[in-house]
């Protein structure tokens, strides 16, 4: 069938017996391998109502079990090794019911390879999640999909995937506490006034006494020490982040009993951030995925 038909598309992926790869024939068949050291190619059931090649498919797979989930027109549809079946979304609870649930958070213009998922004009906006997600939070960002016990992919319960550090508050917007206070226009804070100070004793400015002698008097050397740390981690730039650090550093000398642990935490933390965020790794981290991560599980990915 394949030499005959010829292949359309492919997806290559990987499973615990090697790689294998996913083919979309000129028929509108889908067909898979889950090694192609040993090729035996499996037909999946066919795709009711399949007249041209979807938009977009995926080929899911954990443990033993691989699946496709694909679009057709405004359905989604599940391909296993037995059956093809239909995927609802129910808005009310933002979950996909039925035998093959998937969870999709999708913003109704989201630019991305599932734009054909996008919410409908009607959708009422942004629908609430059972799970622990912050109820300040108008949406959730991002497009994911999971599949459930049902079908073997997760051990567990549903998890939920957002960016946990750029999801968008009403109150706050997109930054930390930290950096907003050290980089809003005419800020006062103890951080900010560290930071220029530290710019200003580079340049051998007398305004540096002056900003050192306001932090002391209010007391405020190890708040405006710890705002530097703790904003450098934010910060994607690295010169921003040795900004951040030279003027805790700086303040530190000033301070007769600052525990020096989350400075170099940090400083290590960071190395290992910008590690992984050159193109070469491509893993572009936040400071907030990377702790709730875990070093562990990087280094495993």
């Amino acid at each position: 069938e394949v030499l005959q038909n010829h292949v359309l598309e492919a997806q290559v992926f990987h499973t615990e017996f090697g790689t294998g790869v996913a083919i979309l024939t000129g028929a509108l068949r889908f067909s898979l391998a889950t090694n192609i050291d040993d090729l035996k190619l499996r037909r999946l059931p066919e795709v009711p109502g399949l007249q041209k090649p979807p938009p977009c498919w995926a080929v899911l797979t954990q443990d033993r079990v691989t699946v496709v989930l694909l679009a057709v027109g405004q359905e989604l549809f599940l391909l296993d090794n037995t059956s093809c079946s239909v995927v609802i979304l129910s808005l009310s609870q933002g979950i996909l019911p039925g035998p093959s649930p998937v969870l999709w958070d999708v913003l109704r213009s989201f630019p991305c390879p599932m734009g054909c998922f996008q919410l409908p004009h009607w959708f009422p906006g942004p629908f609430p999640v059972p799970w622990d997600v912050p109820r300040s939070f108008p949406c959730l960002m991002g497009c994911s999909q999971f599949l459930s016990q049902s079908h073997g992919m997760f051990p567990g319960p549903f998890p939920v995937l957002w960016e946990c550090s750029h999801v968008l508050s009403q109150s706050h917007g997109m930054f930390p506490e930290a950096s907003q206070e050290i980089f809003r226009i005419a800020s006062m804070a103890p951080g900010a006034l560290l930071l220029e100070a530290q710019k200003e004793y580079e340049k051998e400015s007398q305004k540096a006494d002056e900003y050192l002698r306001e932090i002391r008097e209010q007391r405020l050397l190890p708040e405006a020490v710890g705002q530097c740390i703790e904003a450098a981690g934010y910060e994607h730039e690295p010169e921003t982040q040795k900004s951040l650090l030279r003027a805790a550093s700086f303040g530190k000398c000033f301070l007769d009993k600052f525990p020096p642990e989350g400075f170099v935490r940090m400083c290590q933390d960071l190395r290992v951030l910008n590690a992984v965020r050159d193109y070469q790794i491509g893993i572009p981290l936040t400071f907030t995925q990377y702790k709730q991560l875990t070093i562990e599980v990087l280094l495993d990915r």
